[in-house]
C-alpha cells in the first residue's frame, strides 16, 4: 500500500510528522489514528492496523504528538490537552488537502484521546476505541511511584517502556481535569469498544465503565488472547477487519459514481501484495476489496482466503446463484441453498471416470444441502442444473492463459 508522508502543524506551533496510508484507487472512506501513550505513529499496532484498513479501501492518518517520534516540541511540554489539540488538528489538515475523517480510531491512551476530541470533529461518524482506559488518569499508574517526587519537583524522569521520558506536575494536572465520561455520553457518534479480557496494562473493567456511559449505538467486540500492544499480527488484522465491516453500517463506503460500461464487459480483477507479512494481497474488483493471503502452515499470517480457497467460493457462489436462478425461473419450493467445498490432490489412477491415468489431479468436492418442500424429481433436477453453473463449465473445459508483462 502506498504512505504519503508530510508534517502538518500542531496547536503549538510546531511540525508534527505524519503517514497517511493509502489503498489502491480511491479511498471509500478516510480514518485518524491515535497512538498509545509515549508510542509513535510507527508502533506495530498502528502500522498493521493502518495497513490492513488501506487493503480494505480506507485511508488511514497517523501521526506522532509533540515531542515524540519524528515530530518537533518538547514531549515534557504536552498533555492530554495538546494530543485532543493535536487530533482535531490533523483531522483538519485531512479535511483541507484530501477529504476529513469519518472514521476515528484510539489505541490505549490514544482511544481516551479520540473520545475527548470527536465532539470537535464533526464530519466523524465512527469511533473506535482499542484498549483504551476509561480514565485518562488511569495512565499514571506507569509511574505511580514517582508522582509525589513529581509534585516536589515540578518535573522528573521516569522510565516508560525502557526509554526516559520528563513528566510534569502541569501534565498530572491536566489529565486528573478531564472528565472523559461526560464526553463519552455526549458523544452522539457510533462507538466500537474493543479490549482484550486478558490485558494486563489497562484492565477490561475500563471497556465496561465506557461501555455503559455510552448511548446506543454502541458495541463491544472482545479481543481475547490479544495483548494491551496488540503485538500479534493476526489480533491487528482481526482488529481492522472487524473496524471495517462494522463502519460500513455508519460511514458511507461506497465509491464515487463510476462511469457506465457498455454490454457486459468484465470487470478487471486486481491483486498487489499489501508489504504486510509473507504472502498477504489485496484484491480489487469494481468497488470491492478484499484480502488473500495462505494459512499459517504454509508461511502465512491466515489473514483472509487462500488462492485455492477463492477459487472454491467461486464455484459455490456461482452453483448456488444459478440453482436460485433456475428454480426461481421454474417456481420450485426453494427456500435455501448451501454449498459446502473441499479441495484436495489425489492420484489419477484413484479417478475411474477421468481421462488422466497418471500424476495427482485436482479434486473439488462440492456438497449442496437444499432447503425447501421440494419432491425427489425437483431435487434430481435441481442437482442436474448445478453441473450447469457458468465457473464449474470453465474450471471443467480447457481454460487458456495469456500472460503478458505489464512493460
Amino acid at each position: 500500500m502506498p504512505t504519503e508522508r508530510f508534517q502538518f502543524t500542531s496547536e503549538g506551533g510546531h511540525q508534527l510528522a505524519a503517514s497517511l496510508d493509502l489503498p489502491e484507487g480511491t479511498p471509500l472512506a478516510y480514518a485518524l489514528f491515535a497512538h498509545c501513550f509515549t508510542c509513535g505513529k510507527d508502533v506495530l499496532a498502528a502500522r498493521r492496523i493502518a495497513a490492513a484498513l488501506a487493503a480494505r479501501g480506507i485511508a488511514v492518518l497517523r501521526f506522532d504528538f509533540t515531542g515524540l517520534g519524528s515530530s518537533e516540541g518538547d514531549f515534557a511540554n504536552s498533555n492530554f490537552s495538546s494530543n485532543v489539540a493535536d487530533l482535531v488538528r490533523a483531522a483538519d489538515h485531512l479535511r483541507e488537502t484530501r477529504k476529513a475523517p469519518t472514521i476515528l480510531i484510539g489505541h490505549s491512551l490514544g482511544g481516551a484521546a479520540i473520545l475527548a476530541a470527536a465532539g470537535q470533529i464533526p464530519d466523524a461518524k465512527a469511533v473506535v476505541t482499542i484498549a483504551a482506559p476509561s480514565d485518562p488518569a488511569h495512565v499514571t499508574g506507569l509511574f505511580r511511584e514517582r508522582i509525589e517526587d513529581i509534585r516536589k519537583h515540578g518535573k522528573v524522569e521516569v522510565q516508560l517502556a525502557g526509554r526516559p521520558f520528563h513528566i510534569t506536575s502541569e501534565f498530572l494536572d491536566d489529565i486528573a481535569g478531564h472528565s472523559l465520561m461526560a464526553e463519552v455520553t455526549n458523544l452522539h457518534k457510533a462507538l466500537l469498544i474493543m479490549h482484550s479480557p486478558t490485558d494486563d496494562t489497562v484492565g477490561i473493567d475500563n471497556a465496561t465503565h465506557i461501555f455503559v456511559a455510552a448511548r446506543h449505538p454502541k458495541s463491544f467486540v472482545s479481543l481475547a488472547g490479544a495483548d494491551h500492544l496488540l503485538s500479534g499480527k493476526r489480533d491487528a488484522s482481526y482488529v481492522a477487519g472487524v473496524i471495517a465491516a462494522w463502519a460500513e453500517r455508519y460511514v458511507d463506503l461506497a465509491l464515487p459514481e463510476q462511469p457506465s460500461v457498455s454490454g457486459d464487459a468484465p470487470r478487471s480483477v486486481v491483486v498487489r501484495e499489501t508489504g504486510s507479512g509473507k504472502f498477504q494481497q489485496t484484491i480489487s474488483v469494481g468497488p470491492h476489496r478484499m484480502i488473500a493471503d495462505e494459512p499459517i502452515a504454509a508461511g502465512g499470517d491466515d489473514t483472509g482466503p487462500g488462492p485455492y480457497d477463492l477459487v472454491l467460493a467461486g464455484l459455490g457462489a456461482c452453483t448456488s446463484m444459478t440453482l436460485r436462478m433456475y428454480a426461481d425461473r421454474k417456481s420450485l419450493p426453494l427456500e435455501r441453498v448451501t454449498v459446502t467445498l473441499n479441495h484436495s490432490k489425489i492420484h489419477a489412477e484413484d479417478c475411474a471416470e477421468c481421462e488422466t491415468r497418471a500424476g495427482m489431479l485436482d479434486r473439488f468436492d462440492r456438497v449442496i444441502s437444499m432447503e425447501g418442500a421440494l419432491d425427489a424429481e425437483q431435487r434430481r433436477k435441481l442437482m442436474e442444473i448445478a453441473d450447469k453453473c457458468p465457473v464449474h463449465r470453465t474450471l471443467t473445459s480447457e481454460i487458456h492463459i495469456v500472460t503478458s508483462a505489464a512493460d
